[in-house]
């Protein structure tokens, strides 16, 4: 398999053993990456539950094989997306998680289910 991206909603879910991490598979996480943006997402996110930074920082590398750094190119496509997203209320990091997805021409996994909706051009697997 290739390399697939993961949005932060999908490293929580793994991180957490919430409902629908069970679709990201060994073959699946062998080649997963992530935005940096969504890094720190999630790293926001464990912090604000009481972990300490650093080890919120290791968890949020932990199940990828990859942190992509957000490029000048990822940015310009960030920002583009906004005219085909804004009516699903998608943020600046979702759209960076996108952007990456499209750069690599990789499939993205998240637990955001709107992004159904999505027409931009790569796979997109809700995993609940």
């Amino acid at each position: 398999m290739n390399e697939v991206v993961l949005d932060a909603s999908a490293i929580l879910a793994l991180l957490q053993n919430e409902r629908g991490s069970e679709k990201l598979t060994d073959e699946v996480m062998n080649d997963a990456v992530a935005s940096t943006v969504n890094l720190a997402e999630v790293q926001s996110k464990l912090v604000k539950k009481g972990y300490d930074p650093d080890e919120a920082w290791e968890d949020a590398q932990l199940l990828v094989t990859s942190a992509e750094p957000f490029t000048s190119e990822q940015a310009k496509i960030a920002g583009s997306l906004i005219a085909k997203t804004e009516k699903y209320g998608l943020s600046l990091g979702d759209r960076s998680c996108l952007a990456l997805a499209i750069v690599l021409k990789a499939p993205v996994y998240t637990t955001e289910q709107i992004w159904k909706n999505l027409k931009v051009g790569i796979p997109i697997h809700v995993i609940r």
